[in-house]
């Protein structure tokens, strides 16, 4: 909104003298670290509210794990406050609302997956809190296909709509490790758009876009609602993985970038740079209340549409692989989950793991929730690191 009002009225702010200070507002940089300090001071602000608001609500916790040595281990967790991503989400939607350009396509998208499942996981949050002020035998939460449903529908939705606003083919590349998008260029070098491409890129068509988008977002969406198990581990990994994503998105919109380093350019994504960085904040200030002992989990609420989110990043800039190799935490718990039940199945009733997803496998090996949640974290800056490093390597 501050830099649209800001463009509106820049021959008013020239004759006030004001331009030379607030056309700051047009740099995506700016705003997009304006951003994460923004988000990260709203939830500090409205933090303690919302708890105690969920307190008195008594939007209270019981999990249930369905491991006695786990239920115990756990036990410290009943009666904390849930649906704490309202916070996260809500102070996601008014950074962007007052940072980005509310005129960008993929703000709008990006403002859709956040909203829609946002809602999504609070429907589910609330029927599972309330079931027991409601009459016996009513559901405890969407069933899981209900949730699936509405997350593929929407991928699928959006994604359609990224691949009809792609301004060129190098916004519909299949991008792979080390392949180059264009020729080695240098910084020097003068831009000219559009770029010529490597032979070699396979375009994708609409219907692998799509359906490679829709699943990216599905998956990811439910990865971190898995990896959302321990106090500060979904949050933190979540931190981690939106900063890196601050930087692809900034140089997937930067063209002499984007040249440089051999990836797609995409035109108009830079702007995601204000959702990503409000994103990284408002998942810091989060973390305030959530590490160890949380003060609040944040629930289907919070972990559906931000990994949602996560992945619309990805699928917009073309770095879907490297998507997975920096939310590799996440993967690596939805894997865990789905070795556990097929082979669960396949052997007739045998466990790869002692539980699933794999961070409560470590619990019961002994590792506290401290150690769990503190190597998860290292584990993710290195696995982010390894990723953008992976840019110069081609």
């Amino acid at each position: 909104m501050f830099f649209n009002l800001i463009d509106f009225f820049q021959n008013q702010l020239e004759s006030l003298g004001l331009w030379s200070i607030l056309q700051v507002f047009y740099q995506e940089e700016f705003r997009g670290l304006a951003a994460v300090l923004l988000s990260f001071t709203l939830v500090m602000l409205f933090g303690r509210r919302t708890i105690a608001w969920l307190v008195k609500r008594k939007i209270g916790d019981a999990p249930e794990f369905y491991n006695a040595d786990l239920n115990e281990l756990m036990q410290s967790r009943t009666g904390t406050p849930s649906m704490g991503g309202i916070l996260i989400c809500g102070s996601i939607v008014v950074t962007a609302l007052l940072l980005a350009d509310l005129g960008n396509r993929y703000v709008h998208l990006a403002f859709a997956v956040l909203v829609v499942l946002a809602l999504v996981g609070g429907s589910d949050d609330w029927l599972k809190l309330t079931a027991a002020r409601r009459n016996p035998g009513q559901r405890e939460g969407l069933f899981a296909w209900e949730k699936l449903l509405f997350q593929l529908g929407v991928a699928g939705l959006v994604t359609a709509f990224i691949y009809e606003h792609a301004a060129s083919p190098d916004a519909c590349v299949l991008n792979l490790p080390f392949q180059r998008t264009y020729p080695p260029a240098q910084l020097d070098d003068t831009i000219q758009l559009p770029f010529m491409m490597n032979p070699q890129v396979f375009i994708l068509p609409g219907v692998l876009f799509i359906l490679f988008g829709t699943l990216l977002i599905a998956g990811m969406s439910n990865a971190v609602n898995i990896t959302d198990g321990m106090d500060g581990l979904a949050g933190g990994t979540l931190v981690i993985a939106s900063l890196a994503m601050m930087g692809l998105t900034w140089i997937a919109g930067e063209p002499r970038a984007a040249s440089f380093l051999m990836v797609p350019y995409v035109e108009g994504s830079q702007e995601l740079m204000v959702f990503a960085g409000a994103m990284a904040g408002a998942c810091i200030g989060f973390l305030w209340f959530n590490v160890s002992p949380a003060s609040v989990f944040m629930g289907d609420t919070g972990s559906l549409p931000l990994g949602g989110l996560l992945a619309f990043f990805a699928v917009v800039i073309r770095q879907e692989i490297l998507l997975l190799i920096i939310g590799g935490v996440f993967v690596m718990e939805m894997g865990s989950v789905m070795l556990q039940v097929g082979y669960f199945k396949v052997s007739g009733g045998k466990r790869i793991f002692r539980c699933s997803p794999i961070h409560h496998h470590f619990h019961l090996k002994g590792w506290s929730e401290h150690q769990v949640v503190l190597r998860f974290w290292l584990i993710s800056a290195i696995l982010a690191m390894i990723a953008l490093a992976s840019l110069k390597l081609r």
